[in-house]
């Protein structure tokens, strides 16, 4: 099927992304508008230490006016490759560096409306070496051992899309059995 653009009108440019109405003609002929976030792409860390453990995030989500706990992740800046946001992200998001940064994969976090492409890295090796949060985020890092973090994603108490898919990425570098998730 294919969908050709006719037209984009940018409604609102932000820092990571822009909102637009994206026309379209469909398959069938007719007309179509759209709203499409167009966003910079994405990093999602999962940071494991050498004694078993994983690096959560607990911090305060506005989207769900609640704290949710995370994996590490930020927003890439245009111009910014995957490998250098995620290193920069993880010193930033849990004051730790990695030695070793693994791409497991990506995928796209919501493709019915954005474009947002994110990429995620395990990181291994960690040593202290923080750098500044930034000014608006307000974080605790949580270590969870592995098994016990896999135990809560099935259970349901992690509830961020992004770190539950990082999560199914990682698994065979864990050794966590798929099977036994």
């Amino acid at each position: 099927m294919k969908f050709e653009i006719l037209d984009r009108i940018v409604r609102y440019q932000g820092r990571a992304f822009s909102v637009e109405d994206i026309t379209v003609r469909l398959p069938n002929g007719g007309q179509a508008v759209y709203n499409l976030v167009e966003h910079t792409g994405s990093v999602s860390i999962v940071p494991v230490d050498d004694e078993g453990n994983l690096l959560f995030i607990r911090q305060y989500r506005l989207g769900v006016l609640d704290e949710l706990l995370e994996l590490p992740a930020g927003t890439k800046p245009a111009g910014e490759g995957p490998l250098d946001c995620a290193a920069r992200e993880v010193r930033e998001e849990t004051g730790m560096a990695a030695r070793e940064l693994i791409l497991l994969g990506d995928f796209y976090l919501a493709p019915g409306y954005s474009s947002e492409r994110m990429f995620v890295y395990l990181a291994r090796g960690l040593y202290d070496d923080p750098l500044a949060q930034d000014e608006d985020e307000f974080l605790q890092v949580i270590k969870i051992p592995v098994k016990e973090a896999y135990a809560m994603a099935r259970r349901g108490e992690l509830r961020d899309s992004k770190s539950l898919a990082s999560l199914l990425l990682a698994m065979p570098h864990l050794g966590v059995n798929p099977e036994g998730f």
